[in-house]
């Protein structure tokens, strides 16, 4: 009767994400049986759900048969049906723990996970080994790949059997040292809308690092029916869509409400496509418009959406659509204020000429700077906070336009009492052409946010600052 053990445990490695597992094999007089991969069951004791698409078995005859060291742009989940294995593991990505290794031996009774540029190798311990493993991408001859020599002194791995009394491919014995190893570099990032407010937030925050690109909505056509297979998506770890259709009242008119949908739901569904297929974490940036603002109270991350005009639906079916990605950030913001001309640099400028502005006061929010929101998304990105929707905006107390307004005047040395308060309808009326009802509460709750450790800038402050800079 054959008995392994009947507990499923994960062990960490010091390679991060390589996970050792002990797999519950129960046998009979007859052998016996395990569940070599169980989503569920795995997924809660702590291992990624990480999508394999297909499963390879290599059979090895005699005991001593060493391959490797290879390294490849997908995850692998190893194990043996038959036999047992000597495991060597190196990190080959870039960063602090490349060269780290890690060995083990495999039977059929535990598996181990090993992570994307993490080069793998075994040798052989019985003969008539049939060693398997899931992948979850498909072998490209595109894809970035990374070898290491299995006699490299550096990783100096201490083999069972001596490397020159085994049998060994003349490819994997031409292998280069670890100092001539080019490392895997990280999954790149995908920016989307970069020259927009919060797009060029996010190139200052991110800079030129080499996994990092950025693209707008005239260089990546999210509307192109080719666009599952327009890049080697699997290479990308992350898209932050920053581009969305804003004109809130021309998305009023017939042909701004086809552009709104078009952008912000049509565009958002093809995003969501390529996230899902490709295991991506999707970043999507919304607003405050998905709320018609009737509440008194801040709104929360789970209030039912209630948007009020054509561009707070498109919003809301945009989130609602991201939402569906097994890994998403939804991030609602308002009153977005970046480089360019926005409210602040126009009520400066007026300020500048002498003129006394009305402006509307029935409006209650916080301004919400773009460096503070990219920061937001990056400390959500870092801390694998959990998916979901956030709140992020400035913090603070809330204020109104006028208030705003008002701070602006006094902030560049001009009168603030030269503003003067008007009503939302009073400010609309006798305007031409279509104007979006705006919600009159655009408060967001902060909770969520700040428990996952960012702390929100006081708003206050921070216009401060922002008016105290260079004039864009």
């Amino acid at each position: 009767m054959t008995e392994f053990g009947k507990t499923l445990t994960v062990t960490r490695t010091p390679i991060p994400g390589l996970l050792l597992v002990d797999l519950p094999v129960h046998g009979d007089s007859r052998g016996w049986f395990k569940e070599n991969w169980q989503r569920e069951k795995m997924v809660a004791a702590g291992l990624p759900d990480f999508g394999p698409v297909q499963n390879n078995v290599s059979f090895n005859d005699a005991i001593g048969t060493t391959r490797g060291i290879h390294a490849e742009p997908w995850d692998k989940w190893v194990s043996v049906a038959t036999g047992r294995i000597f495991g060597a593991w190196v990190d080959l990505r870039d960063g602090d723990t490349f060269g780290t290794v890690f060995t083990a031996e495999i039977d059929p009774s535990r598996a181990i996970l090993v992570p994307r540029g993490v080069g793998n190798s075994y040798q052989t311990l019985e003969a008539d080994t049939a060693y398997t493993y899931l992948v979850n991408d498909h072998w490209s001859p595109d894809a970035a790949y990374s070898f290491l020599n299995l006699a490299d002194e550096t990783a100096a791995i201490a083999w069972p059997i001596p490397l020159d009394q085994v049998e060994i491919s003349a490819k994997d014995l031409a292998h280069p040292r670890l100092a001539e190893v080019t490392p895997i570099g990280s999954r790149k990032t995908l920016v989307i809308g970069s020259a927009g407010q919060l797009g060029l937030a996010l190139r200052a925050a991110l800079g030129d690092a080499p996994h990092v690109e950025y693209a707008t909505r005239q260089t990546l056509d999210l509307a192109d029916p080719g666009l599952s297979s327009a890049r080697r998506w699997r290479d990308y770890g992350t898209i932050i869509n920053a581009a969305a259709y804003t004109a809130v009242d021309r998305a009023e008119t017939p042909e701004g409400r086809t552009q709104a949908w078009t952008a912000n739901v049509a565009g958002v569904a093809a995003l969501a496509r390529v996230a899902t297929e490709n295991g991506i974490t999707l970043v999507h940036v919304s607003s405050d418009y998905v709320f018609d603002g009737s509440s008194s109270a801040p709104h929360r991350e789970d209030d039912p959406v209630s948007p009020l005009g054509v561009y707070g639906q498109t919003k809301a079916a945009g989130d609602a659509i991201a939402a569906t990605v097994p890994r998403h950030y939804v991030v609602r913001t308002s009153w977005v204020i970046g480089e360019g001309q926005n409210f602040v640099r126009t009520m400066a400028s007026l300020a500048d000429r002498g003129i006394a502005p009305r402006v509307v006061a029935d409006q209650i929010g916080r301004l919400t700077f773009t460096d503070d929101l990219a920061a937001a998304i990056l400390h959500l990105l870092a801390a694998d906070a959990p998916f979901g929707v956030y709140n992020v905006t400035g913090g603070g107390e809330p204020r109104s336009w006028a208030d705003i307004a008002r701070a602006v005047y006094r902030l560049t040395g001009h009168d603030p009492a030269s503003v003067s308060d008007v009503s939302t309808a009073e400010y609309f009326a006798g305007s031409e052409g279509p104007i979006a009802p705006r919600p009159l509460n655009s408060m967001l709750d902060l909770g969520r946010i700040a428990s996952t450790g960012w702390t929100p800038r006081d708003a206050d402050a921070a216009l401060e600052a922002y008016l105290a800079g260079p004039v864009d």
